[in-house]
C-alpha cells in the first residue's frame, strides 16, 4: 500500500508535466481579451441601416450616453466606425464623491465599450457625413455621390474638300491674268531706245 501512495503523487506530477504543453498551446492560441471584448461590444450594439435615394442612414440604440461619449469616424477611406463607452452611474459618482461600495441586487444593463463598423458602398460620399444623437438614438447620415454623367459621344466635323472646276473661257481668262506680270516684266527689262 505504501508503494501505491508514493506512486500517486508521482503519477500526478508526471501527468501535470505532460499536460503542460497542451495548456500552454491553448493559452497561446486563445484570442486576445481585447478582441473578445470588441467582438462582444460589436454584437451587442443593435443597428438599422437604411438606403434612401440620396443617402444611407445608420440608426443605433445607445441609451444612457451623452453625445460627447460617442465617436463617429471614417477609417481607411470607406469604413464607418462608431464607438464609445458606457459606465455605471456609481463609477462616475464614486470618482466624484468617493462613496462606499454599492451592492447590486440585480445588474442587467450593459456597460463597457461598444463599437460597430460598417463598410460603406462605393457611391457613399465620405466627406458628407452628419451624426445626430437624440433620446438615446444615434442617427448617422452618409450622403451618396451623384451618379456619374454618361460620356457624350464626341462629334467630329467632316470637312468638305473644295475642288475647283473651271470652264474653258474662265480658265483662259485666269491664264491671261497670270501671264500679265510676265509681259510687264518683259517690258520693264527691255532696253529703252535712246
Amino acid at each position: 500500500m505504501d508503494v501505491l501512495m508514493v506512486e500517486q503523487p508521482l503519477l500526478s506530477t508526471l501527468n501535470q508535466l505532460l499536460s503542460a504543453p497542451d495548456e500552454m498551446e491553448k493559452q497561446l492560441n486563445a484570442p486576445a481579451r481585447s478582441y473578445v471584448r470588441d467582438t462582444r461590444a460589436m454584437a451587442s450594439t443593435p443597428a438599422d441601416v437604411k438606403e434612401y435615394t440620396s443617402s444611407y442612414v445608420f440608426v443605433l440604440d445607445m441609451p444612457g450616453l451623452r453625445s460627447g461619449e460617442i465617436n463617429v469616424q471614417i477609417e481607411e477611406g470607406n469604413i464607418l466606425s462608431i464607438s464609445g463607452e458606457r459606465k455605471r452611474e456609481e463609477q462616475q459618482q464614486q470618482h466624484k464623491e468617493k462613496e462606499a461600495e454599492v451592492k447590486y441586487l440585480r445588474m442587467e444593463r450593459r456597460v463597457g465599450k461598444f463599437m460597430r463598423t460598417f463598410s460603406l458602398p462605393k457611391n457613399a460620399n465620405a466627406d458628407a457625413i452628419s451624426a445626430e444623437y437624440r433620446d438615446g438614438v444615434l442617427t448617422v447620415t452618409v450622403q451618396k455621390l451623384p451618379p456619374p454623367e454618361p460620356k457624350k459621344p464626341k462629334i467630329i466635323e467632316v470637312k468638305k474638300k473644295m475642288e475647283f472646276t473651271f470652264d474653258q473661257p474662265l480658265l483662259s481668262t485666269l491664264q491671261s491674268l497670270l501671264s500679265v506680270p510676265d509681259e510687264m516684266e518683259k517690258l520693264l527689262n527691255e532696253p529703252t531706245p535712246s
